[in-house]
C-alpha cells in the first residue's frame, strides 16, 4: 500500500536521496583528452590520454537529476532558490539538488563532451545535445517502485523507457553505436531504505529484516542493468550507497544533532547496514558482469570517501559536515528549502547543501576521485 500524499508531505524531510554517483565509458567519432586534474572551478587543466566516448547517460535519483522533476506535480523539486546559487548570476535554478554542479556535470566536462549533463525532459533540449548524453534521473526515485509512486516522480523503469524512446528518435545505425560505446551512470537505493524502511517501514511487512530488503533492491538493480544491456548498453558505473547514518536529516530525526550530540557522530547502525548492502551489491555486479558478454560493470564506493569527509573535514576545506547550508540544516530539502530561510554564507565550506544533498564542493571532490580511479578502464590508452 503506497503512502498517502499527506504522509509523504509530512515526511518529505526524509526522502530525496543521497547516493553519489560516478563516471566513465565509450566512444564517438572524435577523440578527446582526459584531464589528469582540474582547476578550482572544475575546468580541465591537463591531458593524460585520449578517449572516444560519445555520450554519458544517467539514471537514478536526485544526486543525478539536473531538472527532470521540474515538469512534475511533486514536492521533490529544486527549481527554485536557493538551489543553484553557485551558478552565474541571472541563471535560474536548473532543478539540481545542490548549490551548483553535480558529479555528472564534472564528468562530462572532464571528458571534453560538454559543460553540463542536461535533463532529458528539459524543454530546451536539442537533438544534438541529447545524442551526447542526458540524465533521465528523477529526484525521490528509487529501485523500488513504491518509493517513486509515493512522491509522484519517475520510476527507474520509466527512466529506461525514456532512454528507449531517445534511441528510437536517434534511429539506426547511430543509436546502436551510441548505446554500445557510451557510459551509463546509475545511482539509486538510498531513498528506498530511508523512506520505506527507516522512516515509514512499509516494506518491513514484506521483509522482516533490512538485509532481506537489501536483497530485493539488489535484484531490482540487476534487472534494470540487464534491461539497459538488452538495449545495447555495455559500459556501466554503478554507485553504492553513501553512509546513510551521516545524513543530517537522519541524524536529526534521531536527536543526534548538536547540542544533543558531540562532534559529527552518525547513526552507526544505519552505517553498518549500508556497508553490508554495498558489499552484496559489489559482489552481485561482479557476477552480472561475468554473465554479460562484452559488458563492463564498475562499482563505485561512495561510502568510504564520504565518511572520510565527515571524519576529516579539514582535508576537504569543510568547516561543517553535520548540518546543511539551507535553513537549520537539519530537515530542510526540496520544497522545504526556500530562499525565505537563512542560508550559510559559504556553501563551499559545507559538505551538505540541504539536509540530504551534497554541496557542489562535495560533488567536485567525489568527481575528482572517480575520474582518477575509474575513467581509465573506459578509455583508449
Amino acid at each position: 500500500m503506497a503512502p498517502s500524499l499527506a504522509t509523504t508531505a509530512l515526511f518529505l524531510a526524509a526522502l530525496l536521496v543521497v547516493s553519489v554517483s560516478p563516471a566513465a565509458a565509450a566512444r564517438s567519432g572524435s577523440k578527446h583528452a582526459i584531464p589528469t586534474a582540474s582547476s578550482s572551478d572544475g575546468k580541465p587543466t591537463a591531458a593524460a590520454t585520449t578517449h572516444d566516448i560519445p555520450a554519458v547517460f544517467a539514471f537514478g535519483d536526485s544526486t543525478l537529476d539536473p531538472g527532470n522533476n521540474n515538469r512534475l506535480l511533486t514536492l521533490v523539486r529544486a527549481d527554485h532558490a536557493p538551489y543553484g546559487r553557485a551558478f552565474p548570476a541571472g541563471v535560474a535554478p536548473s532543478g539540481r539538488f545542490s548549490d551548483g554542479k553535480l558529479i555528472t556535470d564534472y564528468i562530462v566536462a572532464a571528458l571534453g563532451i560538454k559543460d553540463l549533463l542536461p535533463a532529458y525532459h528539459d524543454h530546451g533540449l536539442t537533438h544534438a545535445n541529447a545524442t551526447t548524453g542526458v540524465s533521465f534521473a528523477s529526484g525521490g526515485s528509487g529501485l523500488d517502485d513504491l518509493t517513486a509512486h509515493g512522491v509522484l516522480v519517475s520510476t527507474f523503469e520509466s527512466q529506461i523507457s525514456d532512454f528507449q524512446q531517445l534511441l528510437s528518435r536517434i534511429g539506426e545505425p547511430q543509436a546502436s553505436d551510441i548505446a554500445g560505446k557510451s557510459l551509463f551512470i546509475l545511482s539509486a537505493g538510498t531513498n528506498d531504505v530511508t523512506m520505506n524502511y527507516y522512516m515509514m517501514p512499509f516494506r518491513a511487512l514484506n521483509y522482516p529484516t533490512i538485509d532481506g530488503y537489501h536483497d530485493y533492491l539488489i535484484n531490482k538493480f540487476q534487472s534494470y542493468i540487464q534491461s539497459l544491456y538488452k538495449l545495447g548498453a555495455r559500459r556501466f558505473i554503478v554507485a553504492g550507497m553513501p553512509p546513510v547514518g551521516c545524513l543530517p536529516v537522519m541524524k536529526s530525526l534521531r536527536g543526534m544533532q548538536p547540542p544533543l550530540s558531540s562532534g559529527h557522530g552518525c547513526v552507526e547502525l544505519q552505517n553498518q547496514e549500508t556497508q553490508r548492502y554495498n558489499a552484496k551489491l559489489q559482489k552481485a555486479l561482479a557476477q552480472l558482469e561475468a554473465n554479460s558478454t562484452g559488458a563492463t560493470v564498475s562499482f563505485v564506493d561512495n561510502y568510504t570517501p564520504l565518511l572520510d569527509m565527515v571524519t576529516h573535514p579539514d582535508k576537504y576545506g569543510f568547516t561543517q559536515t553535520g548540518l546543511g547550508c539551507c535553513g537549520t540544516g537539519m530537515m530542510e530539502m526540496g520544497a522545504l528549502c526556500t530562499s525565505l530561510l537563512p542560508q550559510c554564507k559559504s556553501p563551499e565550506q559545507y559538505m551538505f547543501f540541504d539536509s540530504v544533498h551534497p554541496t557542489q564542493a562535495t560533488y567536485k571532490a567525489m568527481a575528482d576521485q572517480i575520474i582518477k580511479a575509474h575513467i581509465s578502464q573506459f578509455t583508449n590508452n
